[in-house]
């Protein structure tokens, strides 16, 4: 069995538009899209349904989103799979 390892993936949009599910949608699909780049650029996969999605708006979160265009955020963390993913792990906001 080959070891998996997780990564990020990121989107940004319109905090107003938080509470409208078809755009959070769109921006989970372009999340995915992103962390599929960037497992690709690692040369590793992204192992098929394994994406968890995190919905961050600074309208209803603790957390500061002063630097986020848009200030609505949309992180996709998945696992990924080939050589060299175990030494990857998804951390804080970073791909480490």
């Amino acid at each position: 069995m080959e070891t998996t390892g997780t990564l990020f993936g990121w989107a940004f949009g319109d905090s107003g538009r938080h509470s409208d599910n078809a755009y959070v949608g769109g921006l989970q699909g372009e999340a995915l899209a992103n962390a599929r780049e960037t497992a690709k650029a690692k040369g590793v996969a992204v192992v098929p349904g394994s994406e968890v999605f995190t919905v961050l708006s600074g309208d209803d979160s603790l957390v500061e989103l002063d630097n986020a265009p848009g200030k609505l955020v949309v992180r996709c963390t998945v696992h990924v799979e080939g050589p060299g993913a175990e030494k990857l792990h998804a951390e804080g906001p970073m791909n480490g």
